[in-house]
């Protein structure tokens, strides 16, 4: 791998990066695809990471709670990391590497969707929180750094970034969140399930709404 200068040498390990991800970029069109048809089913979307995949993670919940372009209807999705009471009385409690796993047993069920987010691809706590979901029937997809490692083998679907360094690692994982909201409004656009929120298919409860 190019060994770049520091400083404006970013720039080019990023384009780098960028141009060996843009052949797996064909994967967060699935995932944008398949979060439309669980999301507007009245699903859910769970999310996690650590440190600045926390904030990537969070960045995806709150396009899918707001929106990411035009606008439409709010749907299910939850940093669970941004619930800090929870989080530190887990850690207190339980033990960090529980601090996802116990939310992801709260809030999860079968069919849901779990998008953890790592740079390494070996936090323990997030690997807990993969073994939870599976065990829940929620699906886990991960987006990591480079292959291989434990989280990419500890999850149905998985989108590496090969990058040497953290910071394009997560850049990288910007453009994924992006682009799987793209996917996710187009899937919508297209009628996957129909283009209303979970509360508005079936009068006010919400045909389909399960919490």
């Amino acid at each position: 791998m190019t060994v770049h200068p520091p400083v404006v040498g970013h720039c080019d390990e990023l384009q780098e990066a960028l141009g060996t991800f843009r052949a797996s970029a064909h994967i967060t069109e699935r995932w944008g695809s398949r979060l439309a048809a669980v999301l507007s089913g009245g699903g859910r979307l769970l999310a996690a990471g650590n440190g600045g995949s926390a904030a990537q993670a969070q960045h995806l919940t709150a396009e899918l709670v707001g929106r990411y372009r035009d606008d439409r209807p709010p749907f299910s999705a939850i940093a669970l990391h941004a619930d800090t009471s929870s989080t530190t009385a887990i850690a207190n409690d339980y033990g960090v590497d529980e601090v996802f796993a116990r939310q992801v047993r709260a809030h999860g069920r079968e069919g849901d969707v779990l998008i953890l987010l790592s740079t390494s691809g070996a936090s323990a706590n997030l690997l807990s929180a993969a073994d939870a979901a599976r065990a829940s029937g929620v699906r886990v997809w991960a987006l990591t750094g480079c292959a291989p490692n434990p989280l990419m083998a500890g999850s149905d679907e998985s989108l590496c970034v090969d990058a040497p360094s953290t910071a394009t690692v997560q850049e990288i994982h910007l453009v994924a969140v992006h682009m799987v909201c793209a996917a996710f409004d187009a899937a919508l656009e297209r009628g996957v399930r129909g283009v209303r929120g979970p509360r508005e298919a079936g009068g006010p409860q919400g045909k389909g709404t399960r919490r």
